[in-house]
């Protein structure tokens, strides 16, 4: 870990592990430690930079959602009583500050990749990609994905942003708020909406307005195991080459693995690493090596902790990955 482009930062700690809901529900505030014990396991926690989550300010929760919806989630998370969505995702005491943070941890690995102390980041509770402007939905209260898309805009002046969604469930609340944004570039593999929330993410779907055709959704069959994954993924590669993105998103969301409680997908954690590191090929080819990946779902605790450690893994392992543009285009 002394050559600086190697380094990878791991934002994780109290501040993040406090967002999940209690009473059996399936995203419980267990799945930050699950993780973290796997990665001990392996070894992999003394070999990565650490961070802790800062608060999202107001202005940079209001880059993604209304006003109003923020006020409601800081009303309700001092009762703790009552739904953010229609009855996914409940209120609970301190929802505004554990969201927050979630939202903040992503912008705190995103900064660091771009201000070169990292080359890569992961932060475990984050990718909530289900959550619109103006509402909560699917276990997600705030949207940290697209809070970031706006955050490297913004702040680093980029413009072709890559989005790239492994989890089981099609990222609805990023696709459809950047659907006619044709410099966000969209990759999502996911299953079929016709079998599992959110309903959405059709191949037809490709975006609107001066975007449409730009956008890239790939629904699978209930049971699709490895082999329809690296199918698809090589569209998955072959778009974001075409595309040339200066920063690449990746939320991994562990729930597409055999096993998970809630979908029916069948990958193995072989497949998150395989996708962590060839998106750190494409990222380092295009002259960047940006990547930061978002843990996303997963309701099966040994299958997150082994999907994300190998996220992690692939990172780390990145700078010895072999291939280049021509042998992805190649394919």
């Amino acid at each position: 870990m002394n050559d600086p482009t190697c380094r990878v930062l791991l934002v994780s700690g109290d501040e993040i592990a406090r967002y999940g809901f209690g009473d059996g529900h399936p995203f419980g505030t267990d799945r930050h430690e699950a993780f973290m014990r796997e990665l001990h396991k392996r070894g992999m926690d003394g070999r990565v930079l650490r961070a802790s989550a800062r608060p999202a300010t107001r202005e940079e929760l209001e880059w993604f959602h209304l006003a109003a919806y923020v006020d409601l989630v800081r009303e309700r998370s001092v009762t703790g009583h009552g739904y953010l969505d229609a009855g996914d995702t409940p209120a609970f005491r301190g929802v505004y500050e554990a969201a927050s943070h979630v939202v903040g941890g992503t912008l705190t690995a995103v900064e660091a990749v771009m201000a070169g102390t990292a080359r890569r980041a992961f932060i475990p509770i984050g990718g909530l990609h289900h959550a619109a402007p103006e509402r909560a939905a699917g276990f997600c209260v705030f949207n940290d994905c697209g809070v970031a898309v706006h955050y490297l805009r913004r702040k680093h002046q980029l413009k072709r942003i890559a989005y790239v969604d492994i989890d089981a469930h099609h990222g609805d609340g990023v696709f459809y708020a950047f659907e006619d944004d044709p410099d966000l570039l969209f990759a999502d593999l996911h299953e079929d909406g016709r079998y599992l929330y959110p309903g959405t993410g059709r191949a037809e779907e490709t975006g609107a307005g001066p975007a449409r055709g730009t956008k890239l959704n790939i629904p699978l069959a209930p049971g699709a195991e490895d082999d329809e994954f690296h199918l698809a993924w090589a569209r998955v590669e072959e778009y974001l080459l075409a595309g040339k993105p200066e920063f690449i998103l990746l939320q991994c969301g562990a729930d597409s693995l055999a096993g998970d409680p809630i979908t029916h997908l069948r990958f193995t954690e072989a497949a998150h690493a395989h996708a962590a590191a060839r998106l750190c090929v494409i990222a380092d080819e295009l002259g960047h090596g940006r990547v930061v990946g978002m843990g996303g779902g997963g309701y099966n605790r040994q299958n997150l902790a082994r999907a994300w450690t190998g996220v992690v893994g692939a990172f780390l392992d990145s700078q010895a990955q072999q291939g280049s543009v021509g042998e992805i285009a190649a394919r």
